[in-house]
This record gives structure tokens, C-alpha cells and sequence, in this order.
């Protein structure tokens, strides 16, 4: 048998740690001295000591390392922990990825001018235009790919010919954001007659006055465009007429990188 302090030495655990394993029954000593209180391990208790740690270091929590110690002589019930948490630790480092992008941006940005809120902002108007239009409820922002593919793979057979200028955008119809679940609509400008398709619309759009600011960069910056074209707006006596809108002058499919991406934020304006 094995003292707490000479377990802890060969398992390379602590002593706290080996007292809370006994409390939440993962790992108990095999004797507990009734009087003392000491405990005392087993040299064949090791491995299961090792499997612990081994597991801890993939980043499971202690209440599904006692799931799978419980299952650990099914090899698939093993594999299926282990692809569960794979999956997790994959949307991690891609969260790890997006965040290591906004700090370095914004450090290239306060090394550049120091001043994150410099973008122009213009008032126009989007003139009259005939358009393919695809409006679904997508599960995320990120997510408008699936439209963008869904209007190409429908209109394939009708050959489109784009308009000049060619506008492509996303129009955002929920009131206000929202983390899934979103109400996206995306436009390509075309010249001719087409048929609709199952989730194609050609239509003619009305012209729209609006309130924009174009950038280039990634769309981390979109929050910092916003708030300069809200203070534009309320600074020059206009309110907000309607959804929100992106044109893409350079967008995803174009640019070789998030460095090359040029976006204009549109938002729809009316005199006070």
C-alpha cells in the first residue's frame, strides 16, 4: 500500500487533487484508516491515475472523465468522447484564430493613425436596379455563403448576364442583431428576363438614399464603420429608413485575403 504522499509522488498529482478525486469518486483510495483518516492507495491503481491526467490534458472536466472511465473498455464509446471533444477544441482554435485577427488589426490600426473611427461618409442614393434576390433565414451572418451558392447553382442553365454597374449585396431585414437565426437577403444586379426559381426572385428595386462608408480590411472593423456613419447621421439631421445593407466591391470569393476585402456599409436615410 501507498501513502497519499508517495501516490502523489509517483502519479505526478497533488495531494489536493487526490483528496477532491476521493470526494467526487473518481479516483478513491482503496484503504481509508477508520481512526486516522489517512489513505492509502494501491500500486494498480496507477494506470487509472495516469488515464485521468491523460484525459485532463485533452481538456475533458472531471465529470465526463468519470463518464468515460466508466466506458473506457468500449473502445467506441471512447472514440465518440474523443471526437466530441476534437470538434470542440476545432471551433476553439478557429475562435482563437478571429480573435488573434481583431488584435492584430487593431494594433496595425493604432500603429497607422491611431485613430480607429476615421472612415468617410457619403450620403447617395442606389439608383433603380433589376435584380436575382435570394431571402432566407440562414443560421449566422457567416453563414451567407450558402445563399450566394444556393442563387448560382438555381440560374446556372439561364446564363445571366450582369448589369453595369454590377451591385452585389446583403440586406439584413431583422430589426436588430441577433446571434442565429438571421434574416438575410442577398442581390445580384442583371440585365434581361429571367425565370424565378425555387429560391430565386428577379425584381425591380426601387432607388434608395442612404448613408454609407466604404473600407477595406476585414469585417471586424464593421462595428467601428457603424458607429462613424450613426454619428454622421445623427450629426447632419437624418434618421435611419429602413434595413441595413453591405455592397461588396471586393468580396469574399474575390479577395486573396481578408486584406483585400473592399465593403461599403449602406444604411438608409430620410430628412428629420
Amino acid at each position: 500500500m501507498l501513502k497519499i504522499g508517495d501516490f502523489s509522488k509517483l502519479s505526478r498529482i497533488s495531494i489536493r487533487m487526490l483528496r477532491h478525486y476521493d470526494e467526487i469518486g473518481l479516483l478513491k483510495p482503496e484503504v481509508v484508516d477508520d481512526l486516522s483518516g489517512y489513505r492509502y492507495y494501491g500500486v494498480s491503481q496507477l494506470p487509472l491515475a495516469e488515464r485521468i491526467q491523460v484525459l485532463k490534458s485533452m481538456g475533458f472536466g472531471l465529470a465526463v472523465i468519470g463518464e468515460i472511465l466508466e466506458k473506457y473498455d468500449d473502445p467506441r464509446a471512447i472514440e465518440e468522447f474523443l471526437l466530441v471533444k476534437r470538434r470542440e477544441l476545432e471551433e476553439q482554435e478557429r475562435l482563437t484564430k478571429e480573435r488573434l485577427q481583431v488584435l492584430d488589426n487593431t494594433i496595425r490600426w493604432l500603429r497607422k493613425d491611431g485613430n480607429l473611427m476615421n472612415y468617410e461618409v457619403t450620403l447617395k442614393t442606389l439608383p433603380q436596379r433589376y435584380v436575382a434576390s435570394v431571402r432566407q433565414v440562414i443560421p449566422a451572418y457567416d453563414a451567407e455563403g450558402m445563399l450566394w451558392q444556393m442563387l448560382n447553382e438555381e440560374t446556372a442553365s439561364q446564363n445571366l448576364k450582369q448589369a453595369v454597374p454590377c451591385y452585389g449585396l446583403a440586406i439584413f431585414h431583422d430589426e436588430g442583431y441577433k446571434d442565429g437565426d438571421v434574416d438575410v437577403e442577398i442581390q445580384a444586379c442583371v440585365e434581361g428576363s429571367y425565370n424565378d426559381t425555387e429560391h430565386v426572385r428577379f425584381k425591380t428595386v426601387a432607388p434608395v438614399q442612404m448613408a454609407s462608408a466604404t473600407y477595406s480590411g476585414s469585417y471586424d472593423q464593421i462595428t467601428k464603420v457603424n458607429e462613424s456613419v450613426a454619428r454622421w447621421i445623427q450629426e447632419n439631421g437624418y434618421e435611419f429608413d429602413g434595413p441595413s445593407f453591405c455592397i461588396y466591391h471586393v468580396s469574399p470569393y474575390e479577395a486573396k485575403s481578408p486584406d483585400d476585402l473592399v465593403t461599403e456599409v449602406c444604411y438608409p436615410v430620410k430628412k428629420k
